[in-house]
């Protein structure tokens, strides 16, 4: 089986436009989440983590007419184009295919009667389409739209494609905006803290919300690698527990069982995790529910954390920029604090990471669980990692 290795990456949310300004902010423990009273966004004061629109605009306009494209558009252009520029890949070569992940793509469109873009744009493929044409690509983009493992089901489809020696290159890229309409449904459940989110924690009573992009260069070309040991995606797995439109399962079996099913495609077991990277989203049940299933996989002894204080939930580029955090982990050595936690609030007795800690990280497992019953696992590691 061909060695699917993580060749470049890029994350843009309120802590930055790259990934390593963004990790430097997760190593210094700085959170983008701010108070918000933006009618645009919501008609009661809100806690968020927003991209600097300013910002955006000046990045974008050095590679495109900002006029032509919508907000997460631009988002994923910059992201991708900030991959590319890190590696010798021609985009508009057939060997090289695109797959996105989000949970509403451009659902903006529809609050604005005023905007000049065509309504088709609120269309998925519409979106893919539209970021695929900047970069002149000839093939057809996947998209994916599975609530909030979107982004990791995105990685383990990658996998599979080249695996499938269809293509030499994936770019895998996810994106999120917030706007009037997501915080309203997730106002709708009472499912939004009043405060900062607190992942794990006793007092945790809901999620903040964030927007962003992330993009991770898959391939199988060997020539494309320039680390010594490179990171690699060994193995994942998606599964469904069917128990509740919105709630997860009460018993964490969904996650349990991507975690195994992960875990045996990339021939691991529990005793090969350094670190899980966890969804956290520091709602009562998803958090209780993910402690279950890692103490149900016998993983309660690995360090585990929630970025989720730092930069909000992102949604559909939630799995993509916490992988790419968990990459950046391996290669310099260091555990990020759970920023929020401060008293253990969940019944199974899981590792939630305090403080930042230097020390040698060889491989993580990254979960992600969503409305519907999904839930997502994948695994990597150092090539050369026992």
């Amino acid at each position: 089986m061909d060695t699917v290795f993580a060749i470049a990456d890029n994350i843009i949310t309120s802590l930055g436009f790259t990934s390593n300004e963004n990790f430097n902010a997760l190593k210094n423990n700085i959170s983008g989440i701010k108070q918000t009273t933006d009618p645009k966004i919501t008609q009661v004061p809100m806690y968020t983590s927003i991209v600097d629109s300013e910002r955006l605009t000046t990045e974008f306009s050095k590679i495109g007419n900002v006029d032509d494209y919508t907000r997460l558009e631009k988002l994923m252009i910059l992201s991708i184009n900030d991959v590319l520029n890190q590696t010798k890949i021609n985009p508009s070569q057939e060997d090289t295919l695109f797959i996105f992940s989000s949970t509403k793509g451009n659902i903006d469109l529809l609050e604005n009667p005023d905007h000049e873009f065509d309504l088709e744009r609120i269309n998925l493929w519409a979106l893919a389409d539209k970021v695929c044409a900047f970069f002149k690509s000839p093939v057809k983009p996947v998209f994916i739209s599975n609530a909030c493992v979107s982004g990791v089901t995105a990685i383990t489809i990658a996998a599979q494609y080249l695996r499938s020696k269809k293509y030499t290159n994936v770019i895998v890229c996810g994106g999120d905006i917030i706007s009037e309409f997501t915080p309203s449904g997730f106002q709708s459940f009472k499912a939004v803290s009043e405060n900062p989110c607190k992942p794990f924690d006793a007092s945790r009573n809901g999620i903040t919300l964030g927007e962003g992009a992330g993009t991770i260069l898959f391939s199988t070309n060997k020539e494309l690698v320039k680390d010594e040991n490179p990171v690699v995606f060994r193995g994942g797995a998606n599964t469904n527990d069917a128990n509740h439109i919105s709630g997860p399962s009460r018993t964490g079996d969904g996650l349990y069982y991507a975690i195994r099913n992960a875990l045996a495609e990339a021939e691991k077991t529990n005793k090969d995790i350094d670190y899980i990277s966890g969804h956290g989203t520091a709602t009562p049940y998803n958090d209780e529910m993910e402690s279950k299933a890692i103490a149900w996989a016998e993983l309660n002894h690995v360090p585990v954390n929630s970025l989720k204080a730092y930069w909000g939930h992102t949604l559909g580029a939630a799995g993509i920029i916490e992988c790419i955090a968990g990459i950046h982990s391996i290669k310099e050595s260091v555990l990020i604090k759970t920023l929020g936690y401060t008293e253990h609030g969940v019944s199974e007795q899981i590792n939630v990471i305090k403080e930042n800690k230097n020390t040698e990280i060889k491989n993580f497992l990254k979960t992600a669980s969503g409305f519907g019953g999904s839930n997502a696992a994948a695994y990597f590691s150092e090539l050369n990692a026992d």
